[in-house]
């Protein structure tokens, strides 16, 4: 007998379907804004991520020297995937470049509620638009996606912030602060215990009083008084463009599911702008939804031209258990249209009827293995057949 691996799941038919209702609703959101599908690989160059991300995250990754003798790793997340792609075709690319996928991911990391070694993503990412419309519209698309599945906008809120607003309030602290350690910590926020997080913040070239100042700033959320305390060009043109976003999300009709967040970092390296996550409003579901941001340097550090870009991922990990908070999870049946029965030597007519109805656009099974009338009927239960059509 072969056990499962650790931090793999396997997925039967029923939680499946709801599992692919949640995902064409993702999907289909995407779509109605005019996103086009991609397929992406499943094996990457390992340098992908060790080159963007630093060595320290090999720890984290499936990687294995191939036959080849090439560094390699299964994808741990899309985005470098993604800015490759377009760096491979860019001047034949129409801009904006809109792609939409979902697929598998492995991290390989301890697994825990809402996080496993393998998990499904959809990502959605807009390429070539710097505009704060462009920040909204993905916003908008995640809003909808939600809506689709039953939730309102007292289940969900997205927190956003600006990477520039921690960054330049940090330098506006202590100039020699180590910016990309300092924002990692703050990523942990929430995670950390006040005393652990400020002595992480200090050992980032803080002192014990600065990191407590900074962490009085960003809590408040106010951005009015975030500028007059950095007093920076800086931090005022982030605050600048994190409001021109929430002005479009407003005309998209998904400002009511926005919070500013200053708190809000994301740990990933290549975020330049707007950052974003969505978290259960009731507090219930701990971790996030899905996140999301600008990263309008990533596709030069691949080898192309300068590209603006900005998306978001949903996991299919937390977002079931958001869903089945507010009660609206699809339910976990098998669905039948019709079970063609047949009772004696009645083969052709019973095909001719299935294939009948199939043709109509129906999910039809029939007898495939010489069951009797009872046993027949038996199955036709099982599988929530809606009609049984005795043929005999």
């Amino acid at each position: 007998m072969y056990d499962r691996l650790k931090g793999f799941r396997d997925f039967y038919p029923g939680e499946m379907r709801a599992r692919r209702e949640a995902m064409d609703a993702v999907e289909g959101a995407a779509r109605r804004y005019g996103f086009r599908e991609i397929g992406t690989p499943a094996l990457e160059r390992a340098d992908m991520w060790t080159d963007k991300s630093g060595g320290d995250i090999v720890s984290e990754l499936y990687d294995f020297e191939d036959q080849g003798g090439r560094h390699v790793t299964l994808t741990p997340e899309l985005t470098p995937t993604v800015a490759r792609m377009v760096v491979a075709k860019q001047q034949a690319l129409s801009k904006p470049i809109k792609w939409f996928s979902t697929r598998d991911f492995w991290r390989y990391e301890e697994p825990q509620s809402g996080r496993n070694r393998e998990f499904y993503q959809t990502n959605v990412d807009v390429f070539g638009s710097s505009e704060p419309t462009a920040d909204a519209e993905v916003l908008s698309v995640a809003a909808d996606a939600l809506a689709d599945l039953g939730l309102d906008g007292d289940d969900f809120e997205f927190r956003v912030s600006h990477r520039d607003v921690l960054g330049g309030v940090l330098n506006s602290v202590d100039a020699d602060v180590r910016t990309r350690d300092a924002i990692r910590v703050v990523d942990k926020r929430e995670k950390l215990d006040y005393d652990d997080y400020i002595d992480r913040l200090a050992g980032t070239g803080l002192s014990v009083a600065e990191a407590e100042e900074f962490d009085d700033v960003i809590a408040s959320n106010d951005l009015d008084d975030l500028v007059a305390f950095a007093d920076t060009e800086r931090v005022e043109a982030a605050v600048e463009n994190l409001r021109a976003v929430l002005d479009a999300a407003a005309d998209f009709g998904a400002r009511e599911h926005v919070d500013v967040s200053l708190a809000t970092a994301r740990g990933l390296d290549y975020y330049t702008g707007v950052v974003f996550e969505c978290f259960d409003s009731t507090g219930e579901v701990g971790r996030s939804v899905f996140g999301g941001g600008r990263y309008d340097d990533l596709i030069e550090s691949f080898g192309g031209q300068p590209t603006p870009a900005v998306g978001f991922a949903t996991g299919y990990s937390t977002l079931p258990q958001l869903l089945q908070r507010a009660g609206v999870w699809p339910e976990e049946a098998v669905r039948t249209d019709y079970y063609v029965l047949s009772v004696g030597e009645v083969r052709d007519v019973a095909s001719r009827v299935a294939r009948d109805l199939r043709e109509r656009g129906h999910v039809v099974e029939s007898d495939v293995s010489g069951r009797s009338f009872g046993s027949q009927m038996n199955y036709a239960d099982s599988i929530n057949a809606e009609t049984v059509v005795i043929v005999g």
